[in-house]
Protein backbone atom coordinates (compact mmCIF):
# COMPACT_ATOMS: atom_id res chain seq x y z
CA UNK A 1 0.00 0.00 0.00
CA UNK A 2 2.93 2.24 -0.67
CA UNK A 3 2.07 5.93 -1.93
CA UNK A 4 -1.59 5.23 -0.77
CA UNK A 5 -3.10 7.98 1.13
CA UNK A 6 -6.78 8.43 2.24
CA UNK A 7 -9.00 11.13 3.15
CA UNK A 8 -12.71 11.60 4.45
CA UNK A 9 -14.78 14.30 3.79
CA UNK A 10 -17.55 14.84 6.58
CA UNK A 11 -20.54 12.71 5.91
CA UNK A 12 -18.60 9.41 7.75
CA UNK A 13 -15.04 9.75 8.81
CA UNK A 14 -15.39 6.61 11.34
CA UNK A 15 -16.24 4.35 8.22
CA UNK A 16 -13.02 6.17 6.96
CA UNK A 17 -11.40 5.42 9.86
CA UNK A 18 -12.28 1.92 9.86
CA UNK A 19 -10.85 0.90 6.75
CA UNK A 20 -7.48 2.64 7.71
CA UNK A 21 -7.50 0.45 10.77
CA UNK A 22 -8.27 -2.54 8.15
CA UNK A 23 -5.54 -1.74 5.92
CA UNK A 24 -2.94 -0.55 8.52
CA UNK A 25 -2.45 2.72 6.98
CA UNK A 26 -3.18 6.04 8.88
CA UNK A 27 -6.57 8.50 7.49
CA UNK A 28 -4.22 11.42 6.33
CA UNK A 29 -5.24 14.72 7.29
CA UNK A 30 -6.93 16.89 5.31
CA UNK A 31 -8.90 20.51 6.49
CA UNK A 32 -12.75 21.24 5.81
CA UNK A 33 -14.23 24.41 6.37
CA UNK A 34 -16.65 26.85 5.69
CA UNK A 35 -16.35 30.37 4.92
CA UNK A 36 -18.94 32.56 6.73
CA UNK A 37 -20.97 32.51 3.27
CA UNK A 38 -21.08 28.87 3.50
CA UNK A 39 -18.29 28.19 0.76
CA UNK A 40 -16.47 24.52 0.89
CA UNK A 41 -12.94 24.83 1.87
CA UNK A 42 -10.26 22.12 1.39
CA UNK A 43 -7.05 21.70 2.13
CA UNK A 44 -4.38 18.90 2.29
CA UNK A 45 -2.40 19.34 5.72
CA UNK A 46 -0.16 16.47 3.59
CA UNK A 47 1.25 16.21 0.38
CA UNK A 48 -0.37 13.94 -2.14
CA UNK A 49 1.73 14.04 -5.61
CA UNK A 50 2.44 10.56 -7.27
CA UNK A 51 0.12 8.94 -4.47
CA UNK A 52 -3.18 7.43 -5.13
CA UNK A 53 -5.70 8.89 -3.28
CA UNK A 54 -8.89 7.53 -2.04
CA UNK A 55 -11.39 10.25 -1.36
CA UNK A 56 -14.43 8.47 0.95
CA UNK A 57 -17.50 10.35 1.01
CA UNK A 58 -21.09 8.35 0.95
CA UNK A 59 -24.36 10.71 -0.21
CA UNK A 60 -26.44 10.70 2.84
CA UNK A 61 -27.87 13.61 4.14
CA UNK A 62 -27.31 16.62 3.28
CA UNK A 63 -26.33 15.29 -0.03
CA UNK A 64 -25.61 18.60 -1.76
CA UNK A 65 -23.31 19.51 1.07
CA UNK A 66 -21.11 16.19 0.71
CA UNK A 67 -21.42 16.03 -2.87
CA UNK A 68 -19.70 19.39 -2.97
CA UNK A 69 -17.62 18.43 -0.43
CA UNK A 70 -16.46 15.38 -2.88
CA UNK A 71 -15.88 17.47 -6.22
CA UNK A 72 -13.76 20.13 -4.06
CA UNK A 73 -11.63 17.12 -2.10
CA UNK A 74 -11.25 15.36 -5.72
CA UNK A 75 -10.32 19.03 -7.63
CA UNK A 76 -7.66 19.89 -4.99
CA UNK A 77 -5.86 16.48 -5.05
CA UNK A 78 -6.07 16.39 -9.30
CA UNK A 79 -4.25 19.67 -8.58
CA UNK A 80 -1.66 18.74 -6.00
CA UNK A 81 -0.44 16.25 -9.19
CA UNK A 82 -2.26 13.47 -7.50
CA UNK A 83 -1.02 9.75 -9.50
CA UNK A 84 -5.20 8.74 -9.04
CA UNK A 85 -8.36 9.98 -7.76
CA UNK A 86 -10.46 7.10 -6.26
CA UNK A 87 -14.12 8.46 -5.06
CA UNK A 88 -15.25 5.46 -2.72
CA UNK A 89 -19.10 6.74 -2.52
CA UNK A 90 -20.57 3.89 -0.81
CA UNK A 91 -24.20 5.72 -1.58
CA UNK A 92 -24.25 6.98 -5.05
CA UNK A 93 -26.41 10.23 -5.04
CA UNK A 94 -29.67 10.80 -7.06
CA UNK A 95 -29.42 6.95 -8.32
CA UNK A 96 -33.27 7.16 -8.31
CA UNK A 97 -33.04 9.36 -11.19
CA UNK A 98 -31.38 7.36 -13.48
CA UNK A 99 -33.83 7.74 -16.22
CA UNK A 100 -36.85 9.38 -17.98
CA UNK A 101 -40.30 8.84 -16.51
CA UNK A 102 -41.64 11.68 -17.44
CA UNK A 103 -41.50 14.44 -20.40
CA UNK A 104 -38.49 17.16 -19.75
CA UNK A 105 -37.62 15.20 -16.29
CA UNK A 106 -33.46 15.07 -15.69
CA UNK A 107 -31.06 12.20 -15.52
CA UNK A 108 -29.76 13.62 -12.77
CA UNK A 109 -27.36 10.22 -12.06
CA UNK A 110 -26.09 10.76 -15.55
CA UNK A 111 -24.79 14.65 -14.53
CA UNK A 112 -23.24 13.90 -10.98
CA UNK A 113 -20.88 10.97 -12.67
CA UNK A 114 -19.92 13.81 -15.38
CA UNK A 115 -19.26 16.43 -13.16
CA UNK A 116 -17.10 13.59 -11.08
CA UNK A 117 -14.82 12.82 -14.10
CA UNK A 118 -14.66 16.37 -15.16
CA UNK A 119 -12.80 17.75 -11.50
CA UNK A 120 -10.45 15.02 -11.99
CA UNK A 121 -12.06 11.89 -10.40
CA UNK A 122 -10.64 8.77 -12.18
CA UNK A 123 -12.52 5.85 -10.76
CA UNK A 124 -15.46 5.02 -8.85
CA UNK A 125 -16.31 2.66 -6.47
CA UNK A 126 -19.81 2.37 -5.10
CA UNK A 127 -21.89 -0.43 -3.27
CA UNK A 128 -25.20 -1.33 -4.11
CA UNK A 129 -26.30 0.82 -6.68
CA UNK A 130 -30.61 1.66 -7.37
CA UNK A 131 -29.88 0.88 -10.52
CA UNK A 132 -26.34 -1.13 -12.02
CA UNK A 133 -26.80 0.54 -15.49
CA UNK A 134 -25.54 3.37 -13.77
CA UNK A 135 -22.29 1.98 -14.20
CA UNK A 136 -22.48 3.13 -17.96
CA UNK A 137 -23.10 6.65 -17.30
CA UNK A 138 -19.21 6.89 -16.30
CA UNK A 139 -16.37 7.15 -18.92
CA UNK A 140 -14.05 5.70 -15.74
CA UNK A 141 -14.02 2.72 -14.13
CA UNK A 142 -16.64 2.03 -12.04
CA UNK A 143 -16.40 -0.85 -9.22
CA UNK A 144 -19.01 -1.62 -7.96
CA UNK A 145 -19.49 -3.68 -4.74
CA UNK A 146 -22.32 -5.16 -2.94
CA UNK A 147 -23.09 -5.88 0.76
CA UNK A 148 -25.28 -9.18 0.01
CA UNK A 149 -22.81 -11.92 1.22
CA UNK A 150 -22.65 -9.76 4.37
CA UNK A 151 -26.07 -9.39 4.74
CA UNK A 152 -26.93 -13.05 3.81
CA UNK A 153 -23.87 -14.44 6.17
CA UNK A 154 -25.67 -12.47 9.27
CA UNK A 155 -29.39 -14.16 8.33
CA UNK A 156 -27.68 -17.62 8.31
CA UNK A 157 -26.15 -16.96 11.87
CA UNK A 158 -29.87 -16.10 12.96
CA UNK A 159 -31.39 -19.29 11.68
CA UNK A 160 -34.79 -18.14 10.49
CA UNK A 161 -37.57 -20.44 10.71
CA UNK A 162 -39.83 -21.22 7.23
CA UNK A 163 -37.91 -18.02 6.03
CA UNK A 164 -39.36 -16.34 2.31
CA UNK A 165 -36.99 -14.04 0.75
CA UNK A 166 -39.57 -11.13 -0.62
CA UNK A 167 -38.97 -8.22 -3.42
CA UNK A 168 -40.46 -5.31 -2.97
CA UNK A 169 -40.51 -4.62 -6.36
CA UNK A 170 -39.50 -6.15 -10.16
CA UNK A 171 -36.01 -3.73 -9.80
CA UNK A 172 -35.01 -5.92 -6.39
CA UNK A 173 -36.10 -9.23 -8.01
CA UNK A 174 -32.09 -10.22 -9.08
CA UNK A 175 -30.92 -9.14 -5.19
CA UNK A 176 -33.91 -11.41 -3.63
CA UNK A 177 -33.84 -14.37 -6.13
CA UNK A 178 -29.91 -14.56 -5.28
CA UNK A 179 -30.39 -14.24 -1.82
CA UNK A 180 -33.24 -16.93 -1.76
CA UNK A 181 -30.55 -18.88 -3.57
CA UNK A 182 -27.95 -18.76 -0.76
CA UNK A 183 -30.33 -19.33 1.91
CA UNK A 184 -32.46 -21.67 0.02
CA UNK A 185 -35.43 -20.26 0.94
CA UNK A 186 -38.53 -20.17 -1.47
CA UNK A 187 -39.13 -16.41 -3.29
CA UNK A 188 -41.97 -14.15 -3.63
CA UNK A 189 -41.94 -10.62 -5.20
CA UNK A 190 -44.62 -7.25 -4.93
CA UNK A 191 -45.82 -5.61 -7.66
CA UNK A 192 -46.60 -1.76 -6.92
CA UNK A 193 -47.35 1.48 -8.21
CA UNK A 194 -46.34 4.58 -7.57
CA UNK A 195 -48.31 7.61 -6.99
CA UNK A 196 -46.17 10.42 -6.11
CA UNK A 197 -42.39 10.14 -5.19
CA UNK A 198 -41.80 8.58 -1.37
CA UNK A 199 -45.37 6.56 -1.73
CA UNK A 200 -46.08 3.37 -3.03
CA UNK A 201 -49.54 1.23 -3.53
CA UNK A 202 -49.30 -3.05 -3.39
CA UNK A 203 -51.08 -4.42 -5.84
CA UNK A 204 -50.26 -7.89 -6.42
CA UNK A 205 -48.24 -10.35 -4.81
CA UNK A 206 -46.75 -13.42 -6.27
CA UNK A 207 -46.08 -16.49 -4.19
CA UNK A 208 -46.79 -17.90 -1.21
CA UNK A 209 -46.52 -16.31 1.96
CA UNK A 210 -49.01 -17.20 4.37
CA UNK A 211 -47.13 -18.68 7.54
CA UNK A 212 -43.46 -17.94 6.69
CA UNK A 213 -41.66 -14.98 7.86
CA UNK A 214 -40.60 -12.88 5.05
CA UNK A 215 -36.97 -11.60 4.40
CA UNK A 216 -37.78 -8.38 3.03
CA UNK A 217 -34.54 -7.23 0.46
CA UNK A 218 -33.74 -3.38 -0.52
CA UNK A 219 -31.39 -1.23 -1.44
CA UNK A 220 -31.92 1.90 0.59
CA UNK A 221 -34.65 2.89 2.76
CA UNK A 222 -35.73 6.41 2.62
CA UNK A 223 -38.86 7.10 4.36
CA UNK A 224 -40.08 3.71 5.15
CA UNK A 225 -43.24 4.53 3.74
CA UNK A 226 -42.90 1.51 0.91
CA UNK A 227 -41.25 -1.06 3.01
CA UNK A 228 -44.15 -0.37 5.71
CA UNK A 229 -46.82 -0.99 2.67
CA UNK A 230 -45.57 -3.85 1.95
CA UNK A 231 -45.39 -5.31 5.16
CA UNK A 232 -49.30 -4.60 5.72
CA UNK A 233 -49.59 -6.48 2.04
CA UNK A 234 -47.81 -8.97 3.75
CA UNK A 235 -49.76 -9.75 6.54
CA UNK A 236 -52.80 -9.72 5.19
CA UNK A 237 -51.77 -13.26 3.52
CA UNK A 238 -51.22 -14.21 6.39
CA UNK A 239 -47.12 -13.77 6.88
CA UNK A 240 -45.31 -13.18 10.29
CA UNK A 241 -43.64 -10.33 11.31
CA UNK A 242 -40.66 -9.35 8.35
CA UNK A 243 -37.05 -8.58 8.50
CA UNK A 244 -36.37 -6.09 6.22
CA UNK A 245 -32.55 -6.01 4.88
CA UNK A 246 -31.78 -2.97 2.95
CA UNK A 247 -27.78 -1.51 2.35
CA UNK A 248 -28.06 1.94 2.70
CA UNK A 249 -30.18 3.27 5.80
CA UNK A 250 -31.46 7.05 4.80
CA UNK A 251 -34.41 7.22 7.46
CA UNK A 252 -35.89 10.32 5.67
CA UNK A 253 -38.40 12.40 7.86
CA UNK A 254 -40.30 10.00 10.53
CA UNK A 255 -38.99 6.41 8.90
CA UNK A 256 -37.77 5.25 12.41
CA UNK A 257 -41.03 5.95 13.36
CA UNK A 258 -42.58 4.04 10.74
CA UNK A 259 -40.26 1.10 10.97
CA UNK A 260 -41.93 0.78 14.95
CA UNK A 261 -44.27 -1.60 13.18
CA UNK A 262 -45.62 -4.84 14.84
CA UNK A 263 -45.27 -6.04 11.37
CA UNK A 264 -41.42 -5.80 11.21
CA UNK A 265 -39.47 -7.90 13.64
CA UNK A 266 -35.83 -6.75 12.61
CA UNK A 267 -34.43 -4.24 10.35
CA UNK A 268 -30.84 -5.03 9.10
CA UNK A 269 -28.76 -2.48 7.38
CA UNK A 270 -24.65 -1.58 6.61
CA UNK A 271 -23.07 1.44 7.83
CA UNK A 272 -22.62 2.96 4.48
CA UNK A 273 -24.75 6.18 5.96
CA UNK A 274 -24.82 6.60 9.73
CA UNK A 275 -27.33 6.99 12.04
CA UNK A 276 -28.00 6.20 15.52
CA UNK A 277 -30.73 3.75 16.40
CA UNK A 278 -33.96 4.29 18.12
CA UNK A 279 -34.17 0.78 19.94
CA UNK A 280 -32.67 -2.88 19.77
CA UNK A 281 -34.89 -3.68 16.75
CA UNK A 282 -31.72 -2.31 14.27
CA UNK A 283 -28.52 -4.32 13.20
CA UNK A 284 -26.09 -2.27 11.40
CA UNK A 285 -23.43 -4.90 9.52
CA UNK A 286 -20.04 -2.70 9.20
CA UNK A 287 -18.82 -3.14 5.08
CA UNK A 288 -15.29 -1.53 6.08
CA UNK A 289 -13.56 -4.83 5.28
CA UNK A 290 -15.64 -5.01 1.57
CA UNK A 291 -14.46 -1.61 0.96
CA UNK A 292 -10.71 -2.10 1.91
CA UNK A 293 -10.33 -5.52 0.50
CA UNK A 294 -11.62 -3.21 -2.94
CA UNK A 295 -9.11 -0.67 -1.66
CA UNK A 296 -6.01 -3.35 -1.78
CA UNK A 297 -7.45 -5.21 -5.02
CA UNK A 298 -7.14 -1.69 -6.92
CA UNK A 299 -3.67 -0.77 -6.01
CA UNK A 300 -2.59 -4.90 -5.74
CA UNK A 301 -3.82 -5.78 -8.97
CA UNK A 302 -6.39 -8.46 -9.05
CA UNK A 303 -10.15 -9.16 -9.77
CA UNK A 304 -12.73 -6.96 -7.67
CA UNK A 305 -14.99 -10.06 -8.66
CA UNK A 306 -13.46 -12.52 -6.36
CA UNK A 307 -15.16 -10.40 -3.39
CA UNK A 308 -18.64 -11.75 -4.54
CA UNK A 309 -19.87 -15.07 -3.54
CA UNK A 310 -21.53 -15.27 -6.74
CA UNK A 311 -18.29 -14.82 -8.81
CA UNK A 312 -15.91 -16.64 -6.44
CA UNK A 313 -18.34 -19.74 -6.54
CA UNK A 314 -18.91 -20.47 -2.99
Amino acid sequence: MKNVKIFTGSSNPTLAQNICTYLGIPLGEARISRFKSGEIYVHYEEGVRNCHVFLIQTMGAPVHENLMELLIMADAAHRASAKSVTAVVPYYPYARQEKKDAPREPITAKMVADILKTVGVDRVVTVDLHAPAIQGFFDIPVDHLTALDYITEYLKEKDIKNPVVVSPDAGRAKMAEKLASYLDAPFAIMLKKRPSHNSAKITHIIGDVQGYTPIIIEDIIDTGGTIVSVVEGLMEKGANPAYICATHPLFSANALERLNHPGIHEVVVTDSIPFTPNSDKYKTIPIAPLLAQAIHIIISGGSISTLFRSESGV
